[in-house]
């Protein structure tokens, strides 16, 4: 039986300058963050981020491992604004594709499908084609002959994502109402790394209600890390809510000189179990209220 389980450090060492990371989740819920941390410690740089951004991306602009973003948004939700994302979009520190929600899931399920790009009307009249002079658009070939937006494809060298539950084999489960498009980036990828809640031996996946937690097949994942509560400070429904002190704080110091060192000495430079520890323990983070929108 293939036995897929690696820690964050080995996952990381995988990874390589100059690759493509598309990160799972959504703003500050369900990121992978545990394995965001271990890869600002590394020295992996000059990537290409694709997400729907939240503090994952605002750690990697803040590190500098950042050369080209490919996004929806960067937000932390009740802080509009990711606020080390903005420092280093406001500085020019890396190339920016800005894309409508829509078109960056038509790119990531262009990739998933293994097609060069998929049509769309979105984008059409909008300033997304003054903001990405690149793309193109395509005529129909059937009698309506409507012109659309071809989106490319993002194809993904390495997705990363965070679930409830794995096995060693890599089965997942996610248990919350929202499975967001994790599924894509997973099939977009030509490897997934999956941190989760919780590491099983085996899933029992013949029982529907089991089954539907389920996302993407196991042959999409690559290697599964064990990381209890390693999408704080974002959320994790239903397991627990997003840290908003810890944002609060997080974002006040982006705002601060020598605040991303002072942020890093206490939070990055550390193993992850000094982390959880610093941030106040599994047992606070596991008590986190939902958010209630």
């Amino acid at each position: 039986m293939f036995d897929k389980t690696l820690t964050a450090a080995a996952v990381v060492a995988t990874l390589r300058d100059g690759m493509t990371i598309g990160i799972g989740g959504w703003g500050p819920r369900r990121k992978p963050m545990a394995l965001v941390r271990e890869l600002v410690r590394s020295k992996v740089t000059d990537l290409t981020v694709v997400a729907y951004g939240g503090p994952d991306v605002g750690l990697l602009c803040a590190a500098g491992k950042v050369k080209k973003l490919i996004y929806g948004f960067v937000s932390l939700d009740a802080i509009p604004v990711e606020p080390w994302f903005r420092r280093a979009r406001e500085a020019g520190a890396f190339e920016a594709r800005e894309l409508d929600e829509g078109l960056l899931q038509w790119g990531l399920r262009a990739a998933a499908m293994r097609v060069p790009f998929l049509p769309t009307r979105v984008g059409l009249a909008t300033d997304v084609l003054k903001v990405n002079p690149d793309f193109r658009t395509v005529r129909s070939p059937y009698a309506d002959g409507e012109v659309l937006l071809a989106m490319p494809a993002l194809k993904l060298d390495v997705a990363l994502l965070h679930v409830d539950r794995a096995d060693r084999l890599g089965n997942v489960q996610t248990l919350g109402p929202d499975p967001y498009f994790d599924e894509q980036f997973a099939r977009a990828a030509q490897r997934t790394y999956v941190s989760c809640e919780e590491l099983c031996e085996r899933l029992d996946l013949a029982h529907g209600e089991d089954a539907r937690f389920n996302i993407v097949e196991r042959s999409c994942i690559t290697g599964v890390v064990e990381a209890p509560c390693g999408a704080h400070p974002t959320s994790h429904p239903p397991a627990y809510g997003w840290d908003l002190e810890h944002l609060k704080a997080y974002t006040q110091l982006a705002t601060e000189e020598g605040g991303w060192e002072k942020y890093r000495a206490q939070f990055i430079d550390c193993s992850e179990a000094d982390y959880l520890t610093r941030a106040g323990g599994a047992a606070r983070i596991r008590a986190l209220a939902l958010p209630i929108f």
